[in-house]
């Protein structure tokens, strides 16, 4: 099997985490997310014990990555220049796809049940949305923060104007051709018999 070409990341660095999380499988999958998009560290603020446990992240980001967990927002301690971005279902929240990401940034989501304190979002920088009618489950929250964040800052090429890939990059559907291959061999198998 060949092995994924990791994508050209952009400059600078970023970090993930999220506030009053209380399910481990959420904080799991956000940590694994983050581990794949490159993120430089994750953390909680007044997470509950249970979730970090963080049984989903099979990618052991915690061994790879630094996590920080402050028990208050208080203790939110981050790196110089850091700007603190609060992922909050707000009208006045800038709509991800108009956000241009800041070179540094912390990336906070609120918890499952709920929304972000109001100590937390007097702290932030930014405060962005996801577009969509409804709150969606935290960790892919946080999967489609750090995509949009890998899309706008990553070295990618531009989005054609047209269907399909960059000019000259087209990849056929592999699956489609390998069943229409799969199809000939079988009419081929029942004419012979």
């Amino acid at each position: 099997m060949q092995q994924p070409v990791p994508s050209p990341l952009g400059r600078g660095y970023f970090a993930i985490g999220a506030e009053r999380v209380s399910k481990a499988l959420n904080l799991g999958n956000l940590m694994r997310s983050a581990h794949g998009f490159g993120a430089s560290f994750t953390f909680t603020i007044g997470a509950s014990y249970a979730a970090l446990e963080a049984r989903s992240d099979t990618s052991k980001g915690t061994q790879h990555l630094p996590h920080y967990n402050w028990t208050s927002v208080a203790e939110l301690s981050l790196p110089h220049g850091c700007r603190l971005v609060g992922v909050e279902l707000l009208d006045q929240a800038i709509d991800l796809p108009s956000f241009r990401h800041p070179l540094r940034a912390a990336y906070v989501l609120g918890p499952e049940r709920g929304s972000l304190s109001g100590a937390l979002l007097d702290r932030c920088d930014y405060l962005v949305r996801i577009p969509c009618h409804f709150c969606i489950n935290l960790a892919m929250a946080g999967a489609i923060v750090m995509y949009d964040r890998a899309r706008a800052l990553g070295r990618f090429p531009e989005r054609p104007l047209s269907e399909g890939g960059p000019e000259g990059r087209h990849t056929a559907n592999i699956a489609r051709n390998r069943n229409h291959t799969s199809q000939l061999e079988r009419a081929h198998l029942r004419r012979r018999t």
